[in-house]
């Protein structure tokens, strides 16, 4: 049992490795290179030992390489032990054809010594064929000089091969403890705090045997299985911020719904981030084969459970580190990523990493990727299933339940691939009922939105004709609504969970626009309440025109059609029209002209000196009032304005040309505004519609 112990040590099968290349170079220079290349000089010397150097110091840094060498790099490398192969086969021929000396013999059994040391430190493939191609090459050695001899090569290579195989792993009781005594060997990169950030350390698991108190089986691979998740977490510290590098960059391309970059091409999520992030030509195998071990040993719950805690463990790190580990409901839009994230990213991560490690453990490949995911899709199903069972107002409603539902409903499909095993379909299921009750929620929006309009006890009048706060509450939700159900019909409503989707696309346009129209009703009752009625006519075109300017800016646009927003338009000159007629109608016929020519001259000129004051009387007080008024939108306003001008200054002109050949020089004693007067007067009408703008701009 010592003895092979001993012979599991790394660090014997190195010095092994080194000691017998060194002989076997030394013995080839003394027999072969002299037989073929003839006698030595200076410059054949140096080549010659160069070329040791190099194949010494390369096997003795064999396993250093071995653990950071890519597959092109491994590639490369068989390629040219081929060549070396071959060449040295071509040249052995030759030799063959005499009598071997102890120099070639010494040096085929050195290297064969050699490969099958190289086979206990490295898995690139060819190290195998050397022991076979130098066993075989010093038996042949031995049958030129004694046919007889064959016994002892024979022996010789069986005894190697026979050593080899009994060195490797092997689920008998008596392989398992002489590999529980090996030592797992992890090369990770060391981000030090201080300036040494380009140092690596060789993090190296203590071995297991001193770990192991118990003599049962299950104890020893569970040990063993515990090692070895130990070193791999301690590259957590390098693979986590990859991780996180990686999904910045994917909520970069695929989540930024504001982009207006039409032609920009999605990021698809890298499933073998973590797989090429480990180092899997060493801890990847093990861990596959001690988990093989444990699971044909009968003890395959323990071992789901140890390796779904450590991936358990790892999730949470990356939530963390993405600073996405809390769900609250102040903060939707963590949830949104986190699931998007989760079901896109991390969990085919996982479960192509189970499916490496449980290679061909199909039943323990499902339980373990199950245990990994369970926890944290509830969390996120739970979270979406709070808003199809709580009360909230409509806000929330409209806030909250479209994205959740949105969300939700573009993640179907992956919910659909990734758990779709006998094992983990109650997760695909319970995400199903989910999506199904939040589809009832945000149908229900509509209802709690008539409702609120229906009950609405906000103040009815709002100073100055402005915005009432039902109407920015209501057009923000209907958007909210339209926005999510723009990306729902997109992404999701071509698969088979809802293909009805023309029936339900005009079942929307009827729901907003019947919210919509109930909105101008109740509006129309408020602005009734004002005691001047053209400041309710004010407050009407104030709010239609809100109306308009927000489905059009926002996704209502890709709901209402054409039809609704040249209604619109026409509501809001209607409602202009009406506050001219109410407001300036009666300036207006103050201006009118008597025709009656009969008329002595003192009288008309009386009769206008009348009607000049009383048109200053009331146009003062107009502009005065309405100084005070608001008219949200800019255009409307210019637009009220220019109205304004193109019916009174042309009156007012007629007036005062008539007011001037009566009056002659003394008309200018009782003229209080010129035209330009005028015109400077309705320029300050709705002063505060700038400071509501701004007011909206802060908000």
């Amino acid at each position: 049992m010592f003895t092979m112990r001993w012979l599991m040590q790394p660090k014997i099968w190195r010095l092994v490795c080194f000691g017998s290349s060194v002989v076997g170079l030394l013995c080839y220079a003394l027999s072969s290179f002299n037989h073929l290349f003839g006698k030595w000089t200076s410059w054949k010397i140096f080549l010659y030992s160069v070329f040791s150097f190099t194949i010494c110091i390369a096997i003795l840094f064999t396993k250093a390489w071995q653990r950071s060498t890519t597959l092109r790099l491994k590639a490369h490398l068989a390629f040219l032990v081929l060549m070396i192969t071959c060449v040295y086969s071509f040249f052995f021929d030759k030799v063959l054809k005499g009598k071997p000396d102890a120099y070639s013999l010494i040096s085929c059994a050195s290297f064969a010594i050699m490969s099958l040391a190289l086979s206990r430190q490295t898995h690139c493939g060819f190290e195998v064929d050397l022991l076979y191609f130098f066993s075989g090459g010093l038996t042949m050695q031995l049958m030129k000089i004694k046919l007889w001899l064959i016994v002892v090569g024979a022996s010789f290579s069986y005894s190697l091969i026979i050593l080899r195989s009994s060195l490797d792993t092997s689920p008998e009781i008596r392989h398992l403890e002489l590999q529980v005594q090996d030592e797992v060997v992890i090369q990770v990169d060391s981000e030090s705090q201080t300036n040494d950030v380009n140092s690596a350390t060789a993090i190296q698991v203590v071995s297991c045997s001193q770990e192991i108190n118990s003599n049962s089986e299950g104890d020893l691979i569970k040990s063993q299985l515990m090692a070895c998740i130990k070193g791999l977490r301690k590259m957590t510290h390098k693979v986590i911020p990859m991780v996180s590098k990686h999904v910045n960059e994917y909520l970069k391309s695929n989540m930024d719904f504001n982009s207006k970059d039409e032609d920009r091409i999605p990021l698809r999520p890298d499933v073998n981030l973590v797989m090429d992030a480990l180092p899997r030509s060493i801890s990847i195998a093990n861990l596959r084969q001690i988990v093989k071990l444990m699971v044909e040993a009968g003890f395959e719950e323990e071992c789901c459970h140890v390796y779904s805690s450590w991936r358990r463990e790892f999730l949470e790190q990356c939530l963390s580190k993405l600073g996405l580990q809390e769900l609250s409901l102040e903060n939707i839009e963590s949830w949104v990523k986190v699931s998007n994230i989760t079901l896109r990213i991390l969990f085919p991560i996982e479960k192509r990493l189970c499916h490496c490690v449980f290679l061909g453990l199909s039943s323990a490949t499902h339980i373990s990727f199950k245990e990994v995911c369970e926890e944290l899709t509830i969390r996120l199903l739970n979270f979406a299933n709070n808003f199809t069972l709580e009360s909230y107002s409509p806000n929330l409603l409209c806030c909250f339940v479209p994205k959740v539902f949105n969300t939700l409903t573009s993640l179907i499909t992956e919910f659909e691939s990734l758990f779709s095993d006998q094992y983990s379909v109650s997760l695909r299921n319970e995400a199903l009922e989910v999506w199904k009750r939040l589809s009832v929620a945000n149908e229900r929006i509509f209802m709690e939105l008539e409702n609120f309009i229906c009950h609405d006890t906000v103040q009815a009048i709002v100073p100055g004709g402005g915005l009432h706060p039902v109407t920015c509450q209501i057009m923000n939700c209907l958007n909210d609504i339209c926005e999510a159900m723009d990306i729902t019909f997109k992404q999701v409503l071509d698969h088979s969970i809802d293909p009805d989707k023309e029936r339900k696309s005009s079942l929307i346009y009827f729901q907003v626009a019947r919210i919509i129209e109930l909105l101008e009703s109740n509006l129309e009752a408020k602005s009734k309440e004002y005691t001047d009625p053209a400041l309710g006519y004010v407050f009407m075109m104030n709010n239609i025109r809100y109306m308009g300017v927000e489905a059009k800016e926002g996704k209502m646009r890709l709901v209402l059609d054409k039809q609704w927003f040249l209604k619109n338009i026409a509501k809001v000159r209607k409602q202009g029209e009406l506050y001219q007629r109410s407001s300036w109608t009666k300036v207006l016929d103050i201006l009118k002209l008597e025709s009656n020519e009969s008329m002595m001259r003192d009288v008309i000129a009386e009769s206008l000196k009348q009607k000049l004051n009383l048109f200053n009387l009331h146009f003062e007080e107009i502009c005065n009032v309405q100084s005070t008024w608001s008219v949200f939108d800019k255009q409307v306003r210019e637009q009220t304005r220019v109205s304004l001008e193109n019916i009174l200054l042309p009156t007012y002109g007629n007036f005062i040309g008539r007011f001037q050949d009566v009056l002659g020089k003394h008309a200018y004693d009782y003229i209080e505004y010129g035209l330009l007067d005028i015109q400077d007067q309705l320029n300050h009408l709705f002063l505060v519609s700038e400071t509501t703008n701004l007011v909206e701009k802060q908000n």
